[in-house]
């Protein structure tokens, strides 16, 4: 089904199975709602899959979105479903929204689930700041700069690389204290994208939290270890 946010047609799937539980899963940035389908079979309660524009089936041109923009489409879709708790489960970029939801939202959100969640300010190394000012050099001399960029950032359009700017550049850290719900963190040990320290540093902020690191994972720790992360998230969910 499609809801219109901001002239923004937004598909999600809901699977309603009359509970009083709701389970909102978050899907991150270049994918759809079917990277977390799967987690449908690990609870009771019903089920809401958002597709993020641009991805999935969603309208590919959200017009000058930024990360508080989507948060508050889902707030407006939850609304309009008449969800009025539930629990969320981020994956990366749908960590952010989740950690924003579960401040704004806090009388509405039972638990919160951050699986290789972004949303804390990065540590950059020297090679970064010289690549920064290399591509500043470039662009003032007006030198081809094309190939500048995350592999993210360069599949988008120019419109949407002013949504991913604003996206990736806005840290949630000083967020984190204020997140009372209950919250598993689980994270992959090899995660590049979202390295461990971020999982620390998550566990370390959000006070009613707890940390599970999977070996041999990376940032979609849920494809690299999927039993063992399914049998974690059942289990977290069950008692909510």
């Amino acid at each position: 089904m499609k809801y219109e946010y901001r002239d923004c047609k937004i598909f999600y799937k809901f699977i309603d199975r009359k509970s009083e539980a709701v389970n909102i899963f978050l899907h991150g940035w270049g994918c759809d709602h079917k990277a977390l389908l799967f987690c449908k079979d690990l609870t009771k309660g019903s089920c809401l899959f958002v597709d993020f524009p641009p991805f999935g089936q969603s309208d590919k041109r959200p017009v000058d979105w930024n990360i508080f923009t989507y948060a508050n489409m889902l707030i407006a879709l939850c609304k309009s479903l008449n969800i009025k708790k539930y629990n969320l489960v981020g994956h990366s970029f749908g960590g952010r929204i989740a950690i924003i939801l579960a401040v704004l939202c806090k009388d509405e959100v039972k638990s919160l689930v951050l699986v290789d969640s972004a949303g804390v300010k990065p540590r950059r190394s020297l090679s970064y700041y010289i690549k920064v000012g290399t591509y500043k050099i470039k662009k003032k001399l007006k030198l081809d700069v094309s190939n500048y960029g995350s592999c993210d950032y360069l599949a988008l359009d120019k419109n949407m690389r002013k949504v991913f700017n604003s996206v990736v550049n806005t840290h949630l850290d000083e967020f984190l204290s204020y997140i009372k719900c209950d919250t598993l963190i689980i994270f992959g040990k090899q995660d590049k994208t979202t390295p461990i320290y971020m999982a620390k540093r998550l566990h370390k902020k959000i006070k009613n939290s707890s940390l599970i690191v999977l070996e041999d994972a990376g940032h979609f720790c849920f494809v690299d270890r999927k039993l063992e992360f399914s049998e974690n998230l059942k289990n977290f969910l069950l008692k909510r």
